[in-house]
């Protein structure tokens, strides 16, 4: 992650997330472990929808193994998120996504994250090469 402003044309999948009431704290604003669970949505809802992965019978699963985020700018409820996704590294059994977390009609990211999936065989939770229908979904969000 960098302190250079990212803008949205950086990356090349959106996903529009609409907060929720319960989303903010007591400070007015949606709470920053919130952040992690719009990472989780938009990564696993492109590798569900683009990709084939089958959460509930697959044997190949995608565990995080890394997370941060760089706060920019807060979002509040009833605010939506425009979640951007990219692929920063694709390795033979992992992957490093960068998200950009936009607020509606801006060029700069109000957050920016990092998240790191190992995909494993779910029955051994061991390590195995990212599976071919995966593979070819994550190459196109390719920087």
């Amino acid at each position: 992650m960098t302190d250079r402003p990212e803008l949205r044309d950086r990356f090349p999948h959106f996903l529009t997330i609409p907060t929720r009431w319960m989303d903010n704290d007591i400070y007015g604003h949606v709470n920053n472990v919130v952040y992690y669970s719009y990472f989780d949505t938009v990564i696993n809802d492109y590798l569900i929808r683009e990709g084939g992965l089958d959460i509930h019978d697959g044997q190949i699963v995608g565990v995080c193994a890394e997370s941060a985020c760089q706060y920019k700018a807060a979002f509040a409820f009833p605010e939506e998120v425009e979640a951007g996704l990219r692929v920063a590294h694709l390795g033979n059994r992992s992957v490093r996504y960068e998200i950009g977390l936009f607020k509606q009609c801006r060029e700069e990211a109000a957050a920016l994250g990092s998240f790191v999936h190992v995909f494993v065989e779910r029955a051994t939770m061991k390590a195995v090469p990212i599976p071919d229908g995966l593979r070819k979904a994550l190459v196109k969000l390719q920087e």
